[in-house]
């Protein structure tokens, strides 16, 4: 096991990972400490670019809130090779959207309701968009609306942008004190989803249809989990949605995983096609 620890360190060097502290963690992981928090993006980064030679893909813990995560003295063996593979053929199956659907998709909208909704974070006022939408009705159909009509108005989006681009920015990211780098003990996306800690997946079927996410949005918009602290997921994105159905329905799931995301649908909507950085956060 030693020597697995040599060859990732030298495949560390040049990078700005050379030189950390490396040693075994939990489940057949591999841990990195003293990841400098402020750089932990460009850490991430280096690491992921290295899959191909170390075989184990990374992403970003912390030990703030957990001491279990620790570099243990000894191997700690992972999962058999049977039950992994058991793992990601349930998360192939599932239907993680299905389990993952926001609350508020279920809302009625009422008379006086609209500005609200309307207005969302970014404090816009667009009722007048929809002005004509017969009520009570689907808040998902309101929404929907008012993201065409905004579409269709390039001077309203582009204020509306500017006050919701935020969340697709890694400024918007969290950053706790102590940051780890876990290289677990797999190359394939789906089969990931058995190490990932998320609060919105609290049992092993939950984090089946969690890895199914993680296998989808890294097809479709080349989305990889860079962080996980429990109950914030955050991912670099390599194809941005374009505007109108690609970024509904991205939004859509966003705020299905992300229970605790202020922004209304169309806000996130509007943000994803100019940012390359998705934040989720689903909290008690």
């Amino acid at each position: 096991m030693r020597n697995d620890l040599d060859q990732i360190e030298a495949a560390f060097v040049g990078t700005p990972l050379a030189g950390l502290p490396i040693g075994h963690g939990p489940s057949g992981t591999i841990l990195v400490a003293d990841i400098d928090p402020n750089r932990l993006h460009e850490a991430w980064q280096a690491a992921d670019a290295l899959v191909p030679a170390i075989g184990r893909r990374p992403v970003m813990v912390t030990d703030d809130f957990d001491d279990t995560r620790r570099i243990r003295p000894e191997p700690e063996p992972g999962p058999p090779e049977s039950e992994l593979r058991a793992f990601a053929q349930a998360a192939e199956s599932s239907e993680p959207w299905l389990t993952y659907r926001h609350y508020s998709e279920d809302d009625e909208v009422d008379e006086d309701e609209v500005e609200y909704y309307a207005r969302g974070i970014a404090g816009v006022d667009l009722a007048a968009l929809v002005s004509d939408v017969a009520l009570p009705t689907p808040r998902p159909a309101l929404e929907r609306a008012l993201y065409d009509r905004l579409l269709a108005d390039a001077d309203l989006h582009a204020r509306v942008l500017s006050r919701v681009r935020f969340v697709t920015q890694t400024d918007y990211w969290y950053t706790p004190n102590s940051v780890l780098l876990m290289l677990l003990p797999t190359s394939d996306v789906r089969s990931s989803g058995y190490w990932v800690d998320f609060f919105g997946a609290p049992t092993r079927e939950y984090q089946r249809r969690l890895a199914e996410v993680l296998a989808q949005w890294r097809r479709r918009w080349d989305a990889r989990l860079v962080a996980s602290w429990g109950t914030m997921l955050q991912f670099q994105v390599g194809r941005r949605p374009a505007p109108g159905d690609e970024a509904w329905t991205a939004a859509g799931q966003l705020k299905a995983l992300a229970s605790n995301l202020d922004l209304s649908r169309w806000e996130v909507a509007v943000a994803l096609p100019a940012g390359d950085a998705w934040f989720v956060h689903n909290r008690p």
